[in-house]
Protein backbone atom coordinates (compact mmCIF):
# COMPACT_ATOMS: atom_id res chain seq x y z
CA UNK A 1 0.00 0.00 0.00
CA UNK A 2 1.12 3.61 -0.54
CA UNK A 3 2.36 5.41 2.50
CA UNK A 4 0.12 8.14 2.30
CA UNK A 5 -2.84 5.85 2.43
CA UNK A 6 -3.99 5.94 5.75
CA UNK A 7 -3.50 3.21 8.07
CA UNK A 8 -7.16 3.45 9.38
CA UNK A 9 -8.80 3.50 5.79
CA UNK A 10 -6.89 0.58 4.46
CA UNK A 11 -9.21 -2.28 6.22
CA UNK A 12 -11.97 -0.09 4.76
CA UNK A 13 -10.79 -0.39 0.86
CA UNK A 14 -13.20 -3.56 0.80
CA UNK A 15 -16.45 -1.58 1.81
CA UNK A 16 -15.89 1.37 -0.19
CA UNK A 17 -17.26 2.67 -3.50
CA UNK A 18 -16.80 5.04 -5.92
CA UNK A 19 -19.80 7.46 -5.52
CA UNK A 20 -19.47 7.75 -9.26
CA UNK A 21 -19.98 4.77 -10.80
CA UNK A 22 -19.99 2.41 -7.84
CA UNK A 23 -16.62 0.24 -8.92
CA UNK A 24 -14.43 -0.68 -6.45
CA UNK A 25 -11.64 1.97 -4.89
CA UNK A 26 -8.00 1.44 -5.51
CA UNK A 27 -5.32 3.12 -3.61
CA UNK A 28 -3.61 5.78 -5.76
CA UNK A 29 -0.78 8.41 -5.01
CA UNK A 30 -2.19 10.52 -2.01
CA UNK A 31 -5.86 9.21 -3.28
CA UNK A 32 -8.50 6.89 -4.05
CA UNK A 33 -8.63 5.67 -7.40
CA UNK A 34 -11.73 3.38 -9.76
CA UNK A 35 -11.30 1.44 -12.83
CA UNK A 36 -12.83 4.44 -14.93
CA UNK A 37 -10.47 6.94 -13.54
CA UNK A 38 -12.53 8.51 -11.05
CA UNK A 39 -10.01 10.21 -8.04
CA UNK A 40 -10.51 10.94 -4.88
CA UNK A 41 -7.58 13.20 -2.99
CA UNK A 42 -6.39 11.85 -0.03
CA UNK A 43 -6.52 14.71 2.76
CA UNK A 44 -3.12 15.35 4.24
CA UNK A 45 -5.03 15.30 7.86
CA UNK A 46 -6.01 11.25 7.16
CA UNK A 47 -9.97 11.70 5.70
CA UNK A 48 -10.24 10.82 1.98
CA UNK A 49 -12.91 13.69 0.06
CA UNK A 50 -15.24 11.33 -1.32
CA UNK A 51 -17.40 14.80 -2.19
CA UNK A 52 -14.79 15.89 -4.86
CA UNK A 53 -16.30 19.17 -6.06
CA UNK A 54 -19.08 19.53 -4.13
CA UNK A 55 -18.95 21.92 -1.50
CA UNK A 56 -20.59 21.19 1.86
CA UNK A 57 -23.24 24.12 3.20
CA UNK A 58 -23.95 22.56 6.44
CA UNK A 59 -21.15 21.36 7.38
CA UNK A 60 -19.62 22.55 10.75
CA UNK A 61 -17.16 25.16 10.70
CA UNK A 62 -14.26 25.83 12.52
CA UNK A 63 -15.87 27.57 15.35
CA UNK A 64 -18.24 24.98 15.63
CA UNK A 65 -15.52 22.23 15.56
CA UNK A 66 -13.56 24.31 18.37
CA UNK A 67 -16.34 25.11 20.88
CA UNK A 68 -17.29 21.14 20.08
CA UNK A 69 -13.92 19.95 21.36
CA UNK A 70 -13.33 22.16 24.41
CA UNK A 71 -17.02 20.65 24.97
CA UNK A 72 -16.63 17.28 25.06
CA UNK A 73 -13.19 17.33 26.67
CA UNK A 74 -14.95 18.06 29.38
CA UNK A 75 -16.56 14.74 30.12
CA UNK A 76 -20.40 16.19 30.56
CA UNK A 77 -21.55 14.12 27.93
CA UNK A 78 -19.81 11.03 29.42
CA UNK A 79 -23.17 9.67 30.18
CA UNK A 80 -24.38 9.70 26.55
CA UNK A 81 -21.12 8.82 25.37
CA UNK A 82 -21.14 5.20 27.89
CA UNK A 83 -24.57 4.17 26.97
CA UNK A 84 -24.35 4.67 22.89
CA UNK A 85 -20.67 2.85 23.70
CA UNK A 86 -22.76 -0.36 25.33
CA UNK A 87 -25.47 -0.68 23.21
CA UNK A 88 -23.27 -0.71 20.41
CA UNK A 89 -21.07 -3.90 22.15
CA UNK A 90 -23.68 -5.27 22.71
CA UNK A 91 -24.64 -5.55 19.44
CA UNK A 92 -21.19 -6.06 17.78
CA UNK A 93 -20.31 -9.90 16.68
CA UNK A 94 -16.68 -10.02 18.63
CA UNK A 95 -15.16 -8.09 15.91
CA UNK A 96 -16.97 -5.60 13.07
CA UNK A 97 -17.41 -2.90 11.19
CA UNK A 98 -19.47 0.27 12.70
CA UNK A 99 -20.45 3.43 10.49
CA UNK A 100 -20.62 6.47 12.26
CA UNK A 101 -23.08 9.32 10.34
CA UNK A 102 -22.56 12.81 11.00
CA UNK A 103 -19.49 11.52 13.20
CA UNK A 104 -18.45 15.25 13.62
CA UNK A 105 -15.08 15.20 15.52
CA UNK A 106 -15.21 11.09 15.93
CA UNK A 107 -15.67 11.58 20.16
CA UNK A 108 -18.33 8.79 19.67
CA UNK A 109 -16.99 6.97 17.23
CA UNK A 110 -14.07 6.88 19.42
CA UNK A 111 -15.65 5.91 23.09
CA UNK A 112 -17.16 3.12 20.88
CA UNK A 113 -13.89 1.56 19.28
CA UNK A 114 -12.27 1.92 22.83
CA UNK A 115 -14.61 -0.42 24.05
CA UNK A 116 -14.85 -2.73 21.10
CA UNK A 117 -11.27 -4.17 20.52
CA UNK A 118 -10.76 -5.72 17.09
CA UNK A 119 -13.43 -3.46 15.39
CA UNK A 120 -12.98 -0.59 12.74
CA UNK A 121 -14.63 2.25 12.27
CA UNK A 122 -15.59 4.53 9.91
CA UNK A 123 -16.78 8.58 10.38
CA UNK A 124 -18.78 10.06 7.76
CA UNK A 125 -18.98 14.05 7.66
CA UNK A 126 -19.85 16.84 5.75
CA UNK A 127 -17.64 19.25 7.00
CA UNK A 128 -13.64 19.40 6.24
CA UNK A 129 -13.15 20.94 9.68
CA UNK A 130 -14.47 18.08 11.53
CA UNK A 131 -13.04 15.49 9.52
CA UNK A 132 -9.81 16.54 10.78
CA UNK A 133 -10.21 15.63 13.77
CA UNK A 134 -11.94 12.44 13.26
CA UNK A 135 -8.96 11.03 11.16
CA UNK A 136 -7.40 11.41 14.30
CA UNK A 137 -9.81 10.23 16.95
CA UNK A 138 -8.52 7.09 17.20
CA UNK A 139 -6.58 4.62 15.50
CA UNK A 140 -9.00 2.66 14.44
CA UNK A 141 -10.96 5.04 12.86
CA UNK A 142 -10.94 6.47 9.18
CA UNK A 143 -13.22 9.29 8.00
CA UNK A 144 -14.44 10.38 4.36
CA UNK A 145 -16.40 13.52 3.71
CA UNK A 146 -19.86 12.51 2.67
CA UNK A 147 -23.32 14.08 2.48
CA UNK A 148 -26.12 11.55 4.61
CA UNK A 149 -28.99 12.39 2.06
CA UNK A 150 -26.71 10.94 -0.76
CA UNK A 151 -26.93 6.93 -1.59
CA UNK A 152 -23.57 6.25 0.73
CA UNK A 153 -20.80 5.34 -1.17
CA UNK A 154 -20.45 1.63 0.89
CA UNK A 155 -20.93 -2.17 -0.69
CA UNK A 156 -24.47 -3.26 0.50
CA UNK A 157 -25.41 -5.29 3.88
CA UNK A 158 -21.24 -4.78 5.10
CA UNK A 159 -21.66 -2.63 8.38
CA UNK A 160 -22.58 -4.39 11.73
CA UNK A 161 -23.70 -1.48 13.41
CA UNK A 162 -24.57 2.57 12.03
CA UNK A 163 -24.25 5.10 14.71
CA UNK A 164 -26.82 8.41 14.54
CA UNK A 165 -25.99 10.87 17.22
CA UNK A 166 -27.78 14.13 17.07
CA UNK A 167 -27.74 13.99 12.78
CA UNK A 168 -29.63 13.61 9.90
CA UNK A 169 -31.01 10.71 8.71
CA UNK A 170 -31.27 7.98 5.89
CA UNK A 171 -32.94 5.09 6.81
CA UNK A 172 -33.31 4.01 3.45
CA UNK A 173 -29.33 3.61 2.78
CA UNK A 174 -29.02 2.67 6.65
CA UNK A 175 -30.84 -0.16 5.90
CA UNK A 176 -29.21 -1.00 2.30
CA UNK A 177 -25.68 -0.97 3.95
CA UNK A 178 -26.31 -2.81 7.38
CA UNK A 179 -26.09 -6.74 7.34
CA UNK A 180 -29.56 -8.33 8.35
CA UNK A 181 -28.48 -9.04 11.70
CA UNK A 182 -27.03 -5.50 12.39
CA UNK A 183 -28.03 -2.50 14.62
CA UNK A 184 -28.89 0.89 13.61
CA UNK A 185 -28.21 3.18 17.01
CA UNK A 186 -29.62 6.54 17.14
CA UNK A 187 -29.57 9.24 19.82
CA UNK A 188 -31.54 12.25 20.04
CA UNK A 189 -32.60 14.81 22.37
CA UNK A 190 -36.00 15.15 24.12
CA UNK A 191 -38.00 18.09 24.69
CA UNK A 192 -36.16 18.72 28.41
CA UNK A 193 -32.63 18.76 26.66
CA UNK A 194 -31.18 21.89 27.35
CA UNK A 195 -34.16 23.59 28.17
CA UNK A 196 -32.23 26.07 30.52
CA UNK A 197 -30.32 27.24 27.90
CA UNK A 198 -32.68 27.80 25.28
CA UNK A 199 -34.87 29.74 27.61
CA UNK A 200 -31.93 31.97 28.18
CA UNK A 201 -30.74 32.15 24.34
CA UNK A 202 -34.33 32.49 23.18
CA UNK A 203 -31.93 32.40 19.34
CA UNK A 204 -31.35 28.94 20.35
CA UNK A 205 -33.19 26.16 17.74
CA UNK A 206 -36.02 24.30 19.50
CA UNK A 207 -36.76 20.85 19.42
CA UNK A 208 -39.90 20.08 17.81
CA UNK A 209 -42.71 17.95 19.78
CA UNK A 210 -43.56 15.56 17.39
CA UNK A 211 -39.87 14.83 16.62
CA UNK A 212 -40.55 11.03 18.06
CA UNK A 213 -43.52 10.92 15.92
CA UNK A 214 -41.72 12.21 12.71
CA UNK A 215 -38.46 9.44 13.57
CA UNK A 216 -40.86 6.64 14.08
CA UNK A 217 -42.81 7.16 10.32
CA UNK A 218 -39.42 7.63 8.78
CA UNK A 219 -37.95 4.37 10.37
CA UNK A 220 -40.67 2.06 10.40
CA UNK A 221 -40.69 0.53 6.57
CA UNK A 222 -36.96 -0.19 7.52
CA UNK A 223 -36.52 -0.95 11.22
CA UNK A 224 -38.03 -2.29 13.92
CA UNK A 225 -37.28 -1.17 17.65
CA UNK A 226 -34.69 -3.96 19.62
CA UNK A 227 -34.23 -1.05 22.55
CA UNK A 228 -34.03 2.43 24.02
CA UNK A 229 -32.67 4.04 26.73
CA UNK A 230 -33.30 7.28 28.27
CA UNK A 231 -30.72 8.83 29.67
CA UNK A 232 -31.41 12.21 32.21
CA UNK A 233 -29.28 13.84 34.11
CA UNK A 234 -28.24 17.67 35.57
CA UNK A 235 -24.60 18.23 34.54
CA UNK A 236 -23.08 21.55 35.88
CA UNK A 237 -21.63 24.67 33.36
CA UNK A 238 -19.37 27.49 33.79
CA UNK A 239 -19.85 30.19 31.73
CA UNK A 240 -17.41 29.28 28.84
CA UNK A 241 -19.13 25.70 29.13
CA UNK A 242 -22.45 27.09 28.08
CA UNK A 243 -21.05 29.13 25.39
CA UNK A 244 -19.45 26.27 24.02
CA UNK A 245 -22.62 24.05 24.30
CA UNK A 246 -24.31 26.49 22.45
CA UNK A 247 -21.87 27.49 19.95
CA UNK A 248 -21.21 23.45 18.85
CA UNK A 249 -24.66 22.84 17.68
CA UNK A 250 -26.78 24.39 15.43
CA UNK A 251 -27.74 27.08 17.24
CA UNK A 252 -24.65 28.63 16.35
CA UNK A 253 -25.39 29.03 12.82
CA UNK A 254 -28.23 31.74 13.88
CA UNK A 255 -26.28 33.66 16.53
CA UNK A 256 -23.53 36.16 16.26
CA UNK A 257 -19.84 35.85 18.50
CA UNK A 258 -21.69 38.48 20.51
CA UNK A 259 -24.70 36.66 21.36
CA UNK A 260 -22.97 33.99 22.20
CA UNK A 261 -20.11 35.61 24.48
CA UNK A 262 -21.80 39.06 25.81
CA UNK A 263 -25.13 37.17 26.92
CA UNK A 264 -26.32 38.19 30.37
CA UNK A 265 -26.59 35.49 32.74
CA UNK A 266 -26.04 32.04 31.59
CA UNK A 267 -27.13 28.83 33.69
CA UNK A 268 -24.75 27.09 36.33
CA UNK A 269 -26.47 24.09 34.79
CA UNK A 270 -28.27 22.03 32.39
CA UNK A 271 -30.72 19.35 32.09
CA UNK A 272 -29.15 16.72 29.55
CA UNK A 273 -31.94 14.08 28.05
CA UNK A 274 -31.93 12.25 25.20
CA UNK A 275 -32.79 9.19 23.96
CA UNK A 276 -30.73 6.19 22.34
CA UNK A 277 -32.68 3.34 20.56
CA UNK A 278 -31.04 0.17 18.86
CA UNK A 279 -33.33 -0.92 15.95
CA UNK A 280 -32.88 -4.06 13.51
CA UNK A 281 -33.55 -4.51 10.08
CA UNK A 282 -37.13 -5.93 8.69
Amino acid sequence: MPASLPPALEPFLDLLRCPVCRARLRPGRASLRCPAGHTFDIARQGYVSLLTGIRATSGDDAAMIQARNRFLSTGRYAPIRQTLTRMTADALPGRGTVVDIGCGTGHYLAGVLDRSPGTRGLGLDTSARALRSAARAHPRAAAASWDVFRPFPLVDQGVDVVLDVFAPRNPSEFHRVLRPSGRLIVVRPLERHLAELRGRVPAMVTIDPDKEQRLHQALDPYFQVAGTRHVEYTAPLTRQEAIDLVGMTPSARHLTHADLSDHGPLPDQVTVSVLATSYRPR
